[in-house]
């Protein structure tokens, strides 16, 4: 190289960054692009607890109407006769009399066969009046929210594996387009086959956005705005299961709901053509020339061109030791011994992290609010829990918050355990603590495992620990189900969970102020860029690039 060019025996990929501002304006467009395409998967993954909720209904008695049996009666008393009552008083679901028994107006008891009534339809706008997914076809209604999340789970692991083999931005598109295509395709099912077919692979395509975005910002900025980043694409979920709840409460019917929460997609696609591909997977994988026409454009948008114009492409292959000859797989994850060790950490604490916090999710009571008001609660609450994250990263590291916010959720869960189940004020208010500190985990492990993973594995590293997390998600209603047993084993097992990814979380390397590995050998320690916290850390990435 001349004397004009940078030297590169000891540089790495941090320390152009930080020369070139890691977080300008050319990093801010991509976090604002990013954060609409994340804004839609909340509302998907929370889509089906408006378009397939079941309201409160009975059989129909309008053809006794019809027939003038029921005279000058009120509705009330209609109902009296012709349903009968559940043991909190209201008429039953789906069960009506053979006749109607005109003596239960007198409060006399007598009994009286009782028949399956035919349902009918009062809510034209839901889903369930579709395909009659009430009484005897309830299950059904429930599965499509379960072949949802087999989709996200399997589409994890395979954006997550195309995404390391050919590139960030294209996978993205991929994700958008199909995911946008499936969604809107659905509303157009003729039948409950093809809608649950639809929307396993509207799970299955648009998980590729949040995993692909979540580890192309992080990427492209410096060590110290990433845990800024992981907030703000945190934020994107907090933002978008928030305002579902008042899309939702505007728009009643279950099709035009799909579509509004998907128009989010349509301008992720057009805005697509300004996303950069990861510089570093472009290095990694030996495409010097390509990298350094995204870096030029980072650098000139940032105003510092004057940087990145002394760097020849050929001088940033350096950076990593495999010239890109090498093609990486899920089974990369599993072949050495660091990385065989880094795979089953993180994986148990994906898969804990996310059986705890849909878990409790699933399982708060008490606030004697709607759905829509509940769903909004649900998601504010999550905002202060991770403004608390983003100062702890800061303070005390990755480790130690992980580790800590597992620690506080299960003892919430714990504590939860001896309320008695009359005093739900207290439950309520310990369960709500708890949700917080299952989000403030679920953000940290996001940026925790984007740091710990190199950069020819990272999207396969983090496609496996979605792909566990997903299965967590699963897991989580048959865990609740549990209390049938014994009416505090859920909470026991969610409280165990917790702790044990808690102890699990103590195992991890802390990365806070760390260079991100870009080989699997920088993870072994056997590379040119060492995993040894003492051989790349944030003071030296302020030095200046020598030249």
């Amino acid at each position: 190289l001349s004397s004009e060019s940078v030297s590169t025996k000891s540089m790495k990929f941090e320390d152009l960054i930080t020369q070139i501002n890691g977080f300008g304006r050319f990093q801010k467009m991509l976090l604002c692009i990013s954060f609409i395409g994340r804004f839609a998967i909340p509302c998907h993954l929370l889509l089906s607890n408006f378009i397939a909720a079941i309201p409160s209904h009975h059989c129909d008695i309008s053809s006794l109407d019809a027939e003038g049996i029921f005279g000058n009666l009120s509705r009330e008393q209609k109902l009296t006769v012709s349903i009968p009552a559940q043991d909190d008083g209201t008429p039953a679901s789906c069960h009506m009399f053979s006749y109607p028994q005109f003596h239960l107006l007198t409060n006399s008891s007598s009994s009286a066969e009782l028949t399956v009534g035919l349902y009918k339809s009062y809510f034209p706008f839901l889903l369930i009046s579709k395909w009659d997914l009430v009484c005897d076809n309830k299950g059904l209604n429930k599965a499509v929210t379960s072949i949802f999340f087999v989709g996200v789970m399997f589409g994890a692991a395979f954006f997550g594996g195309m995404s390391d083999r050919f590139g960030r931005k294209p996978m993205l598109l991929v994700s958008c387009i199909s995911g946008m295509a499936f969604a809107l395709a659905s509303i157009f099912s003729s039948s409950f086959i093809m809608f649950a077919v639809l929307r396993f692979f509207s799970g299955f395509t648009i998980t590729g956005i949040a995993i692909v975005s979540t580890v192309l910002n992080v990427e492209w900025v410096d060590i110290k705005h990433r845990r800024l980043v992981c907030i703000i694409d945190s934020m994107a979920w907090s933002v978008g299961s928030t305002s579902l709840s008042l899309i939702a409460f505007c728009i009643r019917d279950w099709r035009w709901l799909t579509v509004a929460v998907t128009s989010p997609l349509l301008l992720s696609t057009v805005l697509w053509w300004w996303v950069p591909e990861s510089a570093r997977w472009l290095i990694a994988n030996g495409k010097a020339e390509k990298s350094h026409y995204y870096l030029h454009k980072c650098a000139v948008m940032n105003c510092k061109e004057e940087v990145i114009s002394k760097i020849k492409p050929e001088a940033l292959s350096i950076i990593v030791t495999d010239g890109g000859k090498k093609n990486y797989s899920y089974l990369d994850l599993v072949r050495t011994p660091k990385m065989r060790r880094l795979a089953l950490l993180t994986g148990t604490i994906w898969f804990c992290v996310a059986t705890m916090t849909y878990g409790i999710s699933l399982n708060i009571t008490g606030f004697g609010l709607n759905m829509y008001l509940t769903q909004f609660v649900y998601g504010a609450i999550e905002i202060p829990s991770k403004l608390m994250v983003y100062y702890l990263l800061e303070k005390i590291g990755r480790r130690k918050t992980e580790a800590g916010a597992q620690l506080l959720a299960g003892i919430s869960l714990m504590i939860n355990i001896f309320i008695p189940k009359d005093q739900w004020v207290g439950r309520t208010v310990v369960a709500v603590l708890g949700k917080g500190f299952a989000g403030a985990a679920f953000c940290t492990i996001v940026l925790y495992s984007s740091e710990l993973y190199p950069t020819v594995l990272r999207q396969n590293g983090m496609g496996y620990n979605s792909f566990l997390g997903r299965l967590g998600v699963s897991v989580a209603p048959l865990v609740l189900l549990l209390d049938s047993f014994w009416g505090h084993l859920s909470q026991t097992i969610l409280c165990s969970v917790a702790l044990i990814a808690s102890l699990v979380a103590w195992q991890l390397p802390e990365t806070r102020d760390r260079c991100l590995p870009e080989t699997i050998e920088d993870v072994e320690g056997t590379g040119v860029q060492s995993s040894d916290p003492s051989k790349c850390t944030q003071k030296q990435n302020k030095n200046k690039i020598k030249t």
